[in-house]
């Protein structure tokens, strides 16, 4: 059985609240933009694509970054995914929060994995790249068809995400 000093090293509390003092101010942006496209494209949990668009929305340097390796409008990338991942069933403004229990699965795998990463690279101090959640070993999203949509593979857009986080840790 896990013990609270088991947990002290989670990114969420106990209760399941997101712990602030685990992400920087530019990933805590993005996750706000994340609950607010979850909400907008009426889902009731916060998924993988919102994540994604919660990045597109409030980018970092490292996204910008990534972004300018892709050759990609993030605005554009952005409204592509917005309007790919909208269900027209659905509460119209579902509640969610920064809570686990609003987060699926996957985010929370995610979350976890970026901020291990983030613990292991960036000087005490700094602040990580949100480009660490883009840059996981399984990419955020890996929909064919949003492949298809946006022209680049999951797979490519983890490459480069991976090579912006590289860029972004140098400076």
């Amino acid at each position: 059985m896990a013990t609270p000093d088991d947990l002290v090293d989670d990114i969420f509390q106990p209760c399941g609240k997101l712990r602030s003092d685990a992400i920087s101010e530019s990933t805590a942006d993005a996750l706000r933009e994340a609950i607010r496209y979850a909400r907008t494209t009426r889902w009731e949990a916060v998924r993988s694509p919102h994540l994604f668009m919660g990045l597109l929305a409030a980018p970092d340097r490292g996204i910008h970054c990534w972004g300018d390796r892709l050759g990609a409008d993030l605005p554009q990338l952005l409204d592509q995914f917005a309007e790919l991942f909208h269900q027209e069933e659905g509460d119209c403004e579902p509640f969610l929060s920064l809570n686990r229990e609003f987060l699926s699965d996957n985010v929370i795998r995610l979350l976890r994995e970026a901020y291990l990463r983030a613990g292991r690279t960036i000087p005490v101090g700094s602040r990580p790249s949100t480009c660490s959640s883009v840059s996981s070993r399984r990419p955020i999203v890996s929909s064919r068809s949003a492949s298809r949509r946006i022209g680049v593979t999951a797979a490519k857009l983890t490459e480069l995400a991976v090579i912006a986080e590289q860029q972004y840790e140098k400076r």
